[in-house]
């Protein structure tokens, strides 16, 4: 834009360039804090105190190297999962099923961490591969689905969400025979307990929180992530055909094949994060593990406009949002329902970007600049 306009004579302005450069950062940051501004409206409207309520958000979040830990675990989830949808969204698909291939991922981690016995530096390894295979399988159904039949993705992948809780659920409440539960545990309401050589090592900080080997394999996955989609032909590939399928086909991709590799690498992406739940913090699986933590998914990566890196700041962003949850209710006598008030604020200031345009006197968004989600339904 700025070589065009120099070329016919036009200079563009140094806020021009400024905004053309920064605004995929901008707009996200003042999203949030016009969130935090309604939010501490609503707060005042309810007779609390804001100021003591976003100071305990903010300790109970990162106030403290105990606090920043919980943070750093209870983030990890949503990194993993957020990429899981933002991958999806750069090939033009809308992938709601993280919270299935979560579960799929988990109980595949878990029979593998129950049954096989083995060295730590191959068990480990076998765990995570099996919650990757796990959750690819589970999300290529709806890409085969999508690819050969045109059936949406939106309804299959929440199909399978549900699928996917009730099958974890039988397996692990059956008791005749006991599948995945554990017969030592007498509410059977969680699987057997995977062995110690499955599970992923870690650093203990304070009395319970253990900085787990997941981690960092977040955010290696952040830039394998990135590296494949733009580093890559099956990653140029996957955005032409979420961008233009029928340029995409001209083109001489194989779209179909596209779509189903697209969805299962994302899928395994859901998959790994359940099989870390399993076997870097939790150590069982129960049947309400991931309650709506693959949905939460779909607020980060779209909070990170689907950018792999971003998606390390938003999924921060949503594990401190709720961390720090719990002191803020403390120090401000609130409802946890408060957080969900500025989340949902959050997501709604992100997705109607041009609400914060208007607000702060900003640009307005350029042809092309909006996140990739979807062809439409049978597109």
């Amino acid at each position: 834009m700025a070589q065009a306009a120099t070329e016919t004579g036009i200079r563009p302005s140094a806020l021009r360039l400024f905004w053309d450069r920064w605004s995929g950062v901008l707009v996200p940051i003042l999203a949030v804090f016009t969130a935090l501004v309604v939010g501490a409206f609503i707060i005042g409207v309810t007779g609390a105190d804001w100021q003591a309520a976003y100071i305990g958000l903010w300790e109970g979040a990162f106030g403290s190297p105990r606090a920043f830990a919980d943070t750093v675990v209870r983030s990890t989830p949503f990194i993993i999962c957020g990429l899981c949808v933002a991958l999806a969204f750069k090939a033009g698909l809308f992938n709601i099923g993280a919270e299935g291939q979560l579960y799929a991922g988990a109980v595949a981690s878990v029979v593998i961490g129950t049954t096989l016995q083995m060295p730590a530096i191959f068990h480990i390894p076998a765990a995570l591969i099996a919650g990757a295979l796990g959750g690819a399988a589970w999300a290529a159904i709806a890409g085969f689905l999508k690819a050969r039949t045109g059936a949406h993705e939106v309804i299959n992948t929440i199909m399978l969400n549900y699928i996917a809780l009730r099958m974890t659920d039988w397996l692990i409440r059956s008791k005749t025979p006991y599948i995945l539960g554990d017969p030592a545990d007498t509410t059977g309401a969680r699987s057997r307990l995977v062995a110690e050589t499955a599970r992923l090592p870690g650093i203990q900080v304070g009395s319970s929180t253990i900085l787990h080997l997941g981690i960092p394999l977040a955010l290696v996955l952040v830039f394998v992530v990135a590296w494949l989609l733009y580093r890559t032909t099956l990653g140029f590939e996957m955005r032409t055909a979420g961008t233009n399928p029928h340029a995409a086909r001209y083109a001489g991709i194989n779209v179909p094949r596209t779509i189903i590799l697209a969805m299962a690498i994302a899928g395994s992406l859901a998959g790994i994060a359940g099989a870390i739940e399993v076997i870097g913090v939790r150590g069982a699986l129960s049947a309400d593990f991931f309650s709506g933590l693959g949905f939460d998914a779909i607020a980060v990566a779209l909070l990170a406009r689907a950018n792999p890196v971003g998606i390390i700041f938003s999924g921060l962003l949503w594990g401190g949002l709720l961390t720090g949850a719990r002191l803020m209710q403390v120090r401000a006598s609130l409802s946890i329902d408060v957080i969900k008030i500025v989340q949902a604020l959050i997501i709604m200031f992100v997705a109607a970007d041009q609400i914060v345009r208007f607000i702060y006197r900003l640009p307005k968004r350029k042809p092309g600049e909006e996140t990739q989600l979807s062809k439409g339904w049978g597109g």
